[in-house]
């Protein structure tokens, strides 16, 4: 397995991005707001968050590359964290992106993907040594994954790892998210933004005129249909709509005081189990590292 160290490494290298900053993900905003389930939800799952009831989210919408001075018309992949936090103090973790299929189970290969990423030629030639990759990355294509949106209100995002739901009798149910926005093009605003920080100045004109949801669907996996791979493509068409995340406003910055919000894939709360999904357990350890490195100033290269 790649040493988390060295894939930080490698991924800070990568984007030459400031210490202090995220390894990927590094700009991007804090907003509050609830989570409220469906009833297909609650009989789907016994999760505190899936009663429906009213519960507090945070959410964070980002740009997916490792440095915060990027301009936001840049095109990128763009990301969705969500952290439910229930009523009993414990908390759970989506992080959605708008790729809906994973390139590969090999954090080896991913992080050699991304490195090849910030140069044209370079991606050109590893995504030619690896054809595995092209059938997820057409995948993003046509989803229009690496794009500049006009509003992180319009945009879907694919938590892309599979989870087990547990009902009350302890029947479990494996399924996949999907954030899909409920705005449309025919709600924007009667203003442009152009600027470098522009899809946050946009979500901050937006939420003045009123809240931004979107909707909570689930994939419920059927026969065959592998929870283990983040590179699985399941057959089964049944969706779930599992409930509604309405974003209300931004909220101060909780990093600015130095202490990281993490936000961990992995982390999960009693009704809600973990696959084998090879990317999503490395991800907690690569989170370690990288958060490390927040805290206490390392820079890359520099092991200890």
């Amino acid at each position: 397995m790649l040493d988390p160290v060295v894939a930080i490494d490698r991924l800070r290298a990568a984007f030459r991005g400031p210490p202090g900053h995220r390894t990927l993900h590094a700009k991007g905003r804090f907003y509050g707001g609830t989570f409220t389930a469906t009833p297909e939800a609650a009989e789907l799952g016994r999760a505190g968050h899936l009663g429906g009831e009213p519960t507090p989210v945070l959410v964070r919408w980002s740009n997916a590359g490792g440095d915060a001075a990027v301009p936001d018309p840049k095109p990128d992949v763009r990301g969705m964290a969500v952290k439910f936090r229930l009523a009993d103090g414990t908390s759970t973790d989506l992080l959605g992106q708008t790729s809906p299929r994973f390139p590969t189970d090999s954090p080896e290969e991913f992080v050699a993907l991304t490195e090849a990423s910030t140069k044209p030629l370079t991606s050109a030639l590893f995504v030619a040594r690896h054809p595995a990759m092209l059938p997820a990355l057409a995948a993003g294509l046509r989803a229009k994954a690496i794009g500049s949106p006009v509003s992180f209100a319009e945009v879907t995002f694919y938590p892309i790892h599979a989870y087990g739901w547990l009902d009350a009798e302890g029947a479990r149910t494996w399924v996949r998210y999907v954030f899909r926005p409920v705005a449309t093009t025919a709600d924007r605003l009667d203003r442009k933004f152009s600027g470098p920080d522009r899809l946050g100045e946009e979500m901050a004109a937006r939420l003045d005129r009123g809240p931004v949801s979107h909707e909570m669907w689930l994939q419920v996996a059927g026969p065959g249909d592998d929870p283990h791979s983040a590179t699985s493509v399941w057959k089964s068409g049944r969706e779930v709509l599992a409930g509604h995340i309405v974003v209300t406003a931004q909220v101060p910055d909780p990093e600015a005081d130095g202490s990281p919000t993490v936000f961990d894939p992995t982390r999960v709360v009693d009704g809600i189990e973990l696959s084998d999904d090879p990317i999503l357990r490395y991800r907690t350890i690569a989170y370690t590292e990288s958060v490390a490195r927040r805290s206490t100033g390392r820079v890359p290269g520099h092991h200890v």
